[in-house]
């Protein structure tokens, strides 16, 4: 029998309204009757627009999560906030579903998941896109054995010159980083969850502040403000995993390069491998014969027909809200993102120090 769920927003700023808010409108099950920002007129607004009549709007998530009828917490702050608010959420008895990536650092991480255990609440992190159409027919796949042992993997999540300058994406307390911890997060996690290989070994990683420093710099979103860019323009790992697999990770918002996608990976196994540069593309060998075959993700070639393919946020979102209704794991699991957080600040560690991290 289904039933409502009350859903309360901590953030309400550009991914809130970008992702959460519209997602979560289209879930029947869902009433949103909380909005939480610093900036009051953010809760506001949002409160106004998604809001059940009577949505209570709060400057302090303390206070919101004093509140007793609120079941499930969505967390869309800058990184550095992530833990304190999922902790104190888990503990005040509520689920969480918390913006990538899942902490600034792998100890606020690992703080967030022990709150999870020991609360019994369920946690994830949004990496939706997983729930992309390709993403999903290649992780069938990848379960199916079709691309054999995969032993080597590339995530991609290049810019030639896409620099967020807005919020506090420039800024390194708040945010831990620039694209690695940014975008690059979600090509590892995706690469990470098609493999389904979470045990690294060792990490090496280079992190460059090489465009960062110009003014007036050509740019998607306008020039950035030199001053303000206190994070890297671009970063690179390369990951052994124990099991010998290794991954390649690249990241940038702004590179001299004229190859980019965002949130991509490249699969190579024993028995075919697998990308998404154009499209998604599987390659093998068959009958003594290589092959290339695109894979058709459209509508199925049904003529004159119009139908609007369901977006991965609002997939992700009606997954999230299945997993709680339905008392099942959360597609996106806390272990799983903490690995993705460990890796990625290996490779800021590594980069500073000039030496391989290694996992115990």
């Amino acid at each position: 029998m289904s039933r409502t769920l009350k859903v309360a927003v901590i953030g309400c700023g550009g991914i809130a309204n970008g992702k959460h808010l519209p997602s979560l409108a289209k879930q029947s099950e869902v009433e949103m009757v909380a909005f939480c920002d610093i900036v009051e007129e953010r809760a506001l607004k949002a409160a106004a627009e998604y809001g059940v009549e009577g949505a209570k709007v709060y400057t302090d998530f303390r206070k919101l999560l004093a509140e007793t009828d609120i079941e499930v917490i969505h967390v869309c702050t800058p990184n550095d906030s992530h833990a304190e608010i999922t902790v104190a959420s888990l503990e005040s008895g509520r689920h969480v579903m918390c913006e990538k990536p899942m902490a600034k650092t792998s100890e606020q991480a690992r703080q967030m998941l022990d709150a999870a255990k020991r609360t019994g609440k369920k946690l994830s992190i949004a990496y939706q896109n997983r729930f992309r159409s390709d993403s999903l027919y290649l992780k069938e796949m990848c379960a199916a054995g079709e691309l054999g042992d995969i032993y080597f993997g590339k995530a991609i999540a290049l810019r030639r010159r896409a620099v967020p300058t807005w919020g506090v994406f420039l800024d390194e307390e708040k945010q831990g980083g620039g694209p690695l911890i940014d975008i690059g997060t979600h090509a590892l996690d995706l690469t990470l969850w098609l493999m389904d290989n979470y045990e690294p070994k060792s990490v090496t990683g280079s992190v460059f502040h090489k465009l960062g420093n110009r003014e007036n710099a050509a740019n998607a979103f306008g020039p950035w403000d030199p001053e303000q860019f206190k994070v890297e323009d671009s970063a690179f790992g390369f990951i052994t995993m124990k099991n010998g697999a290794t991954i390649m990770l690249e990241s940038s918002w702004a590179l001299n390069v004229l190859d980019f996608s965002e949130a991509k990976t490249m699969l190579c196994g024993t028995e075919a491998g697998a990308d998404m540069k154009d499209g998604l593309r599987i390659n093998g060998e068959k009958q003594s014969r290589l092959y290339e075959t695109k894979v058709d993700l459209g509508t199925g070639g049904v003529a004159f027909y119009q139908g609007e393919e369901e977006s991965d946020s609002t997939r992700e979102a009606k997954a999230w809200v299945e997993a709680i209704l339905e008392d099942k794991e959360p597609v996106v699991k806390p272990e799983q993102a903490l690995v993705v957080t460990e890796i990625l600040e290996a490779i800021y560690e590594s980069a500073k120090t000039g030496k391989t991290v290694y996992f115990d």
